[in-house]
């Protein structure tokens, strides 16, 4: 049969399954949504738009996506589900027409500092293959260029079972080489302690002299020491050698501490553990502070910060070891690679140079596999998650993406752009969360969420056409020509930070002056070298506030009155009115609800089972003990303030009864920053990045400094939003302060009085300071990428 008769009768046949070509959704309520029903058309792709906190990640994530992965876990054996997480239903009524959902989020990459861009794309372990194979000299398996595996050596007799009887063998130095740098432990750094930072040598154990937070002689640790057989009573400079080796590097001893059986380790090596084994950044605010300053990073001098071992720094392709190889920029690696002919590993060579080839389609051909995981932005991240996906013959697939333009410059959009249509063409559901109208504009299909923010979203205002949302009475449609103008007039500068050599990762001995009292935008394509050039200079002065895209950790006790440290003059103002302890007032503390312990919900566990989550009956999910409901403040108890939205609230504690100052000035900060829908009590995990960063950028308001260091606000932000976050911009200037902000959204850049373009291309290629001067003359000059497309966007 021939090509054209088989499709003749291909599509004679209307089957059955040929009307399954949409996804509906019946009555989803999770979060803020209201019995929000949709269709939404398969292999096409789909972009949710809406004011940040209107429900498009509650209806794309923890509903679509949700019970997508949470349908397939149930394929699973039970034994199997016992090892996954578990997930529970969705509220919605209906789904239909699901397909496997590949989530593509902003998460980091973890805060592992084992973890690198090579570890975590697989790119090192088809290294190590390669050297195993082919390097010379000959050292061992791919282990032994892994360099968070130690090399061992083991002698003894090995029993080896074979059927009814064992097999003995002695041997003798038997080596499994590993490739850690035995110096650093693979960290590619090793660590020096400063003394006077870990102990106070006047004072003795029992008057407080260790300094490491957590290490209370009241507690377990005071009885622990005395147990091991230190002298408490003695000041530290007065112990013995033996002693203070002990104190400080003790080797882990089982001992007895009325009649518990503990362990004692010396407090240097427990520090190792507990504390230096984590990311920095991941670690709270107080320890971080503590490490910074007892504990001082160098460059390993044996493995000089490969942290590999030197076996596996001797062997060698083509003159490279598998450390230069790591070190050098993506795009030149996948150069090199393009010139070997190895039959033998031939297939190995295919797959590592599509992955290679993948960083660089996608935008990411400036990094280096050595580069720490942590260390990448949201965006980052995002994309090199995305790489595992290019050429997947995978088909029919649900791809799920929030906001894929974070961190990208205009030019890189349109790179994106095509890419999200690449999968889309090959047969697969495309959804988006996206702000950004240069993405909007590709859709297939719009849905359209709000009309607000919080409890005044959770509605579909909007679904059909790019076209039709222009034309729609939706704040999307209303704003998504919007275009900020050029300043007719900038401010001018009252001094300037030097910055002077500049030379964090690839940046060229950068020579350039931020403007002070003035709004300074510093902009280039992704991987130019500008968060390089402003946090590698600039954060650490004195008088600078950094405003970073880090995460918000807190768990779903957390709140943003408890983040912002809102309850605490709140439960002040309480205790005051009513005559009681403040410490009733708190859901984690004394005020508790004793059935649920203050969480409001009871969660119960039905091992390979979803957990069951329901309202405690006993305070009806409001978190406290009856008798604290009954104290009230301006009519109101403490379970009801927390329910209160944040302008809701601004009145309450504005004047009356209820007048609380210092409560009035953080809220009007969380006002300030659009954040006036927010409930105070809302869970901190339900918040949308967005709404994180601007929690983050309200708290930051409150501290003294000179100097504000923002790194793209715009995240997370409808262009509705983009207006107010400029008002609050010139409301900082105007206030003497001083703002420098990081950023690709042109709005911003148009609003600037002095920008700072870094360029002309990525890696390598960037690291240069290739434009300084108003918008005004960029637009003008059109001599760099960031100048064409500002200039398109005014329209210039």
């Amino acid at each position: 049969m021939s090509t054209a008769t088989k499709t003749a009768a291909s599509t004679a046949v209307q089957r059955p399954a040929d009307g399954h070509d949409l996804i509906r959704v019946v009555g989803a309520r999770v979060n803020n949504l209201k019995d929000v029903s949709v269709e939404l058309p398969k292999r096409r792709l789909t972009v949710f738009t809406g004011v940040s906190g209107s429900g498009k990640s509650s209806l794309v994530f923890a509903t679509i996506a949700a019970e997508s992965q949470r349908l397939i876990n149930e394929t699973y054996s039970a034994f199997v589900q016992g090892f996954m997480p578990s997930l529970a239903r969705p509220d919605v009524d209906l789904l239909e027409g699901l397909t496997t959902a590949i989530i593509v989020d902003q998460e980091r990459m973890g805060a592992n500092p084992r973890s690198t861009v090579g570890t975590a794309t697989d790119a090192n372990a088809m290294l190590r293959i390669l050297f195993s194979r082919l390097g010379t000299p000959h050292i061992g398996p791919p282990t032994a260029f892994a360099f968070n595996v130690p090399t061992r050596v083991a002698s003894g007799v090995m029993k080896t079972d074979r059927g009814s009887h064992t097999e003995t063998s002695v041997v003798r130095e038997a080596v499994y080489q590993g490739g850690m740098c035995p110096r650093c432990e693979g960290m590619g750094s090793v660590n020096d302690f400063d003394l006077t930072a870990i102990y106070d040598e006047s004072k003795s154990l029992s008057e407080g002299a260790l300094l490491v937070p957590g290490y209370s002689m009241d507690g377990w640790y005071g009885r622990i020491f005395a147990g091991a057989g230190l002298p408490m009573d003695k000041p530290i400079g007065k112990f013995t050698d033996k002693q203070r080796e002990k104190l400080l590097h003790g080797q882990p001893e089982r001992i007895k501490v009325e009649g518990v059986n503990l362990t004692y380790e010396g407090v240097l090596s427990k520090i190792q553990k507990s504390m230096l084994s984590k990311d920095l950044d991941a670690m709270q605010p107080h320890v971080r502070r503590f490490v910074e300053r007892a504990v001082t990073f160098t460059t390993c001098p044996d493995c000089d910060g490969t942290r590999l071992s030197k076996e596996a720094l001797s062997s060698r392709i083509r003159g490279k070891n598998i450390a230069d190889l790591c070190s050098m920029q993506i795009t030149d690696l996948a150069e090199w690679l393009r010139g070997m002919e190895e039959p033998s590993v031939a297939p190995l060579l295919k797959g590592l140079q599509h992955l290679l080839d993948s960083f660089a389609e996608i935008g990411l051909g400036y990094l280096s596999l050595e580069r720490p995981a942590g260390t990448l932005s949201g965006g980052e991240a995002q994309r090199t998650k995305m790489i595992r996906h290019l050429g997947s013959s995978l088909t029919d697939v649900t791809y799920v993406f929030d906001e894929p333009s974070i961190g990208l410059h205009p030019h890189d959009i349109q790179r994106m752009n095509a890419l999200l249509a690449q999968l889309r063409d090959k047969g697969n559901t495309v959804l988006v969360v996206e702000h950004k109208p240069e993405m909007i504009s590709i859709a297939d299909h719009v849905v359209d969420l709000g009309p607000g923010a919080g409890s005044g979203g959770g509605r579909v205002v909007y679904e059909g056409t790019v076209e039709g949302l222009r034309a729609s009475d939706t704040v999307t449609g209303h704003h998504l020509d919007d275009r900020i103008i050029l300043k007719e007039t900038v401010r001018e500068a009252k001094g300037a930070l030097e910055i002077r050599g500049a030379s964090t990762h690839n940046l060229r001995d950068v020579d350039v002056d931020l403007p002070l009292g003035v709004l300074c935008v510093v902009t280039g394509v992704a991987g130019s070298g500008k968060s390089s050039l402003v946090h590698g200079s600039v954060e650490g002065r004195d008088g600078v506030v950094v405003v970073d895209q880090g995460a918000i950790r807190g768990s779903r006790r957390s709140n943003p009155a408890t983040y912002t440290g809102l309850l605490e003059p709140i439960r002040k103002a309480f205790a005051k009115a009513n005559g009681v302890k403040p410490a009733l007032f708190s859901s984690n503390s004394e005020g508790a609800c004793p059935a649920c312990n203050g969480a409001g919900v009871i969660y119960t566990e039905l091992g390979v089972m979803a957990t069951v989550e329901s309202t405690c009956e006993e305070c009806e999910g409001r978190r406290f003990q009856a008798a604290v409901l009954g104290y009230e403040l301006g009519g109101r108890n403490i379970a009801d303030v927390l329910d209160l939205s944040v302008d809701e609230a601004l009145g309450f504690f504005a004047d009356g009864e209820a007048r609380t100052p210092a409560a009035h000035k953080i809220l009007e900060r969380l006002a300030d920053v659009g954040l006036g829908y927010l409930t105070l009590g809302q869970p901190l995990t339900t918040l949308s990045g967005g709404e994180r960063q601007r929690l983050k950028l309200a708290t930051h308001l409150g501290e003294q400094g000179g100097v504000y260091v923002l790194d793209e606000p715009t995240t997370g932000l409808h262009l509705a939003d983009v207006d107010q976050l400029l008002g609050l911009l010139d409301r900082l200037v105007d206030s003497g302060k001083s703002v420098v902000v990081i950023e690709h959204h042109q709005a911003v850049m148009a609003h600037a009085d002095w920008i700072i373009d870094l360029g002309p291309g990525a890696g390598h290629d960037g690291g240069r300071v290739v434009f300084e001067g108003t918008p005004a003359d960029l637009v003008a000059a059109r001599s760099t990428l960031t100048g064409e497309h500002l200039a398109a966007y005014v329209g210039a």
